[in-house]
Order: structure tokens, then sequence, then C-alpha cells
């Protein structure tokens, strides 16, 4: 439970970053994170446009830069996008300024006041200064659906687990995630409808 859903001391140290919304109704967020990757990404696409779907995005600079077609269909198909890095960096092993500049260089591809720490690892006088421009998005529910000792079922059980009103839920749009991400995601949207959730973007 430390990964799929973290605890609340964990969340009391990053004041001021965002874990989770409760709405008045049942409602939850989708968000992908290292994208944008084009095996991967239009797949997600597809996947939330057959069920009317839209989610944010945490894409990583230099896939950005990459693959600028691939970032273009996330606005263009309706969804959010946000600042991931632009080298997928931990916090934790960086001095902040030179992460800030990390976060500034994807900014300059990246048009957004959302930000997520990859992996959530940051220091907190990087969250200090970044939360002064951004909104800083954690999560209420990571999948793992990038782990190679997960199957697409145990994807698909931490959904329905952990979710509650206002999670923020983690999937991925990389090729690590592929090949567990893309039975579950469906099978998760369906069972959150199934549910009464909706879904809204940050």
């Amino acid at each position: 439970m430390l990964i799929e859903q973290p605890p609340w001391l964990y969340r009391a140290i990053f004041t001021g970053a965002v874990w989770r919304l409760p709405q008045a109704d049942k409602c939850v967020y989708l968000t992908f994170d290292d994208g944008p990757v084009p095996e991967v990404t239009p797949r997600v696409l597809d996947v939330l446009d057959a069920y009317g779907v839209r989610a944010t995005f945490f894409c990583v600079g230099d896939n950005v830069r990459k693959h600028p077609a691939v970032f273009d269909m996330l606005t263009e198909r309706g969804h959010t996008v946000g600042n991931h890095t632009f080298n997928h960096i931990r916090g934790t092993h960086f001095r902040s300024a030179n992460y800030v500049a990390n976060v500034d260089r994807a900014a300059e591809l990246i048009r957004s006041d959302l930000f997520r720490p990859p992996h959530g690892h940051m220091r907190l006088p990087q969250l200090y200064r970044l939360r002064k421009r951004y909104r800083v998005i954690m999560w209420d529910v990571v999948t793992r659906d990038y782990s190679p000792h997960m199957t697409a079922r145990g994807v698909f059980n931490v959904v329905r687990k952990y979710t509650r009103n206002g999670s923020i839920i983690v999937f991925h749009d990389s090729l690590k995630a592929l090949e567990r991400m893309t039975v579950a995601l469906p099978q998760s949207i369906e069972w959150l409808l199934e549910q009464g959730y909706r879904f809204e973007t940050l």
C-alpha cells in the first residue's frame, strides 16, 4: 500500500502538492506519465476516445522533442498536458537549481501550469520553488503498470482496491507499461463507469 496509495505522512511532508480532489459526486482523474511514445500513446488515446474519457498526460520534454506530432495529438483530442521534467530525472539526485532548470527546459515545449515529479521524488526546496509557478500534482493511486512483477489483472485490481472519490490515478504511456496497461486500462474504465464515477482532467 505504501506504493499504490501513499500514506498520510508522505502527503503531509509535501504540503502544497495535490494528491486527491474529492468532489460532491463520484469523480476520478486519469493521468498518464512518461510519454509521448509513438508505439504507445496513440493506442491510449484510442482507448480513451472509445469511452469518451479525457485524461491528463504528464510528458517528458525530450519525448516531446522527439515526437512532436504525437504530443500534438494529446491536445487535439481534448486532453490536458503537464510537465514531467525534460529527462525524467529524480529530484533527490540533483541540486535544486539543476532540477528546476531541467523542468524549465521541458516547459519550453510543454505549455502547462501542471507539474509532476518523476517517481514522486523531489527535495522540499525544489517543491517550494516549483509550486510558485506550477500546480504540483502527485497521486492517490499508482497502478504499478510499469512493473514487470505485475500482471494486467494485478494492475486492474489496484484500481478496484484503492480508487475513491477524487482519486488521481496514475498509468504510464510507456513501452515498459504497454503490455499490462493496454489490457488493464479499458477494464479499469469500464469498472469505474459501472461504479458511477465520472472522469475529469486536472
